[in-house]
């Protein structure tokens, strides 16, 4: 009985989806490979209701702000903060890769590699959008088109428009965004509903990873996965740890309240999966609806620490392993040109590749073909680089909520200090607090 009591728990169901994909995937890799649609399968459903979510919890917080020049001064917080943390996080990876070294004694010859596995990734880099077409391509063709297409930015961008517009309709806008505050409960509960399926999301997709690749990819490239892991576990706990205990909480209870969104990211290698939930939990840690309705979305696109963190570390083990020696000044380059390219590794398949190539080009020495090294360990990468971007957006949440004056601190400490509860572990859930 008490095993049965224990298993009810959402977070055991998925650790328990995610052992078994693994055994499938390694002993009936054929098989493996066909479970790939219960991954895919649940990241639609959950990303079928990010959009609603977003657009209604930012249009009830901005409409409830009134204050224009007070949403300005979160937005450029929020940015600033973004900014600072990815690139140290970009920093830290040129630093771990100049130390450990992880891709020397390779001594990859080019000439053996298939060019044709990365022209495709390199391609799409060289056609990158300027800086005039992505501000442009912010602002969708239709009102519902940012639906359509599930474009987080965009939905953003209406949202903060029709906000504005609720809160200069005085007492008929307010009802408005009461409306939407109720809309917004709707789906919430549909999320919570769909949860549910996360350790089939999460067997699916680990069976598929390792049918796919197989552990033998892991044992090849091990010293590069080992430092990739154990330096974004260093940043976790080192640097975004420093920042949670500056703003009054600690980082391990944090990890603690967020678990069972860590362990669906690591079973569908995908940080969008969890979205809805991330933004719920942090209203309930005390972060206001505007705050958190703003850092999340956002975040997703400009505060990618794992992603910058595997740019460079990926960059000097391609350079070390076809024995290309980097200048300093060609180092500096890569950074800077990383803190433009990352920002677009968010929300299209392939996106680390092509943002990885268009970094490359800065260092024209390192061969374009040398992505295919990466290709059979990218997948296992991708699900740290997942985990350490959602990590990073909660913290974010907090500390700019707490930055702006918009954080309960007593409800912080004591949702900290019990954890979550044991219904809303097993997906039960209420609607985020107002």
């Amino acid at each position: 009985m008490a095993f049965l009591r224990v298993f009810r728990v959402l977070y055991v169901q998925v650790l328990a989806g995610i052992a078994l994909g693994i055994a499938v995937g390694a002993i009936w890799p054929e098989v493996g490979v066909a479970l790939k649609p219960l991954g895919d399968a649940f990241i639609k459903l959950i990303k079928m209701g990010i959009a609603p979510v977003i657009f209604c919890t930012i249009v009830a917080g901005v409409a409830r702000m009134g204050d224009i020049k007070a949403f300005g001064r979160l937005g450029a917080k929020t940015l600033l903060y973004f900014e600072v943390v990815s690139t140290v996080a970009l920093a830290i990876g040129l630093i771990v890769g100049n130390l450990v070294k992880p891709g020397a004694g390779f001594n990859i010859d080019p000439a053996t590699l298939d060019p044709s596995i990365a022209a495709g990734y390199a391609e799409k880099a060289q056609h990158g959008e300027s800086l005039v077409d992505y501000l442009l391509h912010l602002i969708p063709d239709t009102f519902f088109g940012a639906f359509a297409e599930g474009n987080l930015l965009q939905v953003l961008v209406i949202a903060i428009i029709t906000g504005f517009a609720c809160s200069r309709m005085g007492e008929f806008g307010d009802r408005a965004a009461g409306v939407l505050e109720d809309v917004a409960k709707v789906f919430f509960s549909i999320i919570q509903v769909i949860v549910k399926l996360a350790p089939i999301g999460a067997f699916g997709a680990m069976g598929f990873t390792i049918g796919k690749y197989g552990l033998a990819a892991l044992v090849k490239l091990g010293a590069l996965v080992a430092t990739f892991y154990t330096t974004s576990l260093l940043f976790v706990l080192v640097v975004l740890g420093l920042i949670a205990l500056a703003a009054g909480f600690s980082i391990f209870k944090f990890l603690a309240y967020i678990r069972e969104e860590l362990l669906i990211v690591l079973g569908t290698s995908s940080s969008e999966s969890v979205l809805p939930q991330m933004m719920e939990k942090m209203q309930r840690l005390g972060a206001g609806k505007t705050t958190t309705g703003l850092v999340i979305p956002t975040g997703y696109s400009f505060n990618l620490d794992g992603t910058n963190i595997y740019m460079t570390l990926a960059t000097l083990f391609l350079a070390q392993a076809t024995n290309v020696d980097l200048t300093l000044t060609q180092e500096l380059t890569l950074l800077a040109v990383a803190m433009l390219t990352s920002k677009g590794a968010s929300g299209v398949t392939g996106a680390g590749f092509i943002t990885l190539a268009a970094t490359l080009a800065v260092a024209p020495t390192i061969p374009i073909a040398s992505l295919a090294l990466l290709v059979g360990v990218d997948r296992f990468m991708s699900e740290c680089r997942a985990l350490t971007n959602l990590i990073g957006n909660g913290v974010a949440t907090l500390v700019v909520a707490r930055w702006e004056g918009d954080l309960d601190r007593e409800v912080l400490a004591r949702e900290l200090a019990r954890g979550p509860l044991p219904a809303r572990a097993a997906g039960e859930a209420d609607a985020p607090a107002d």
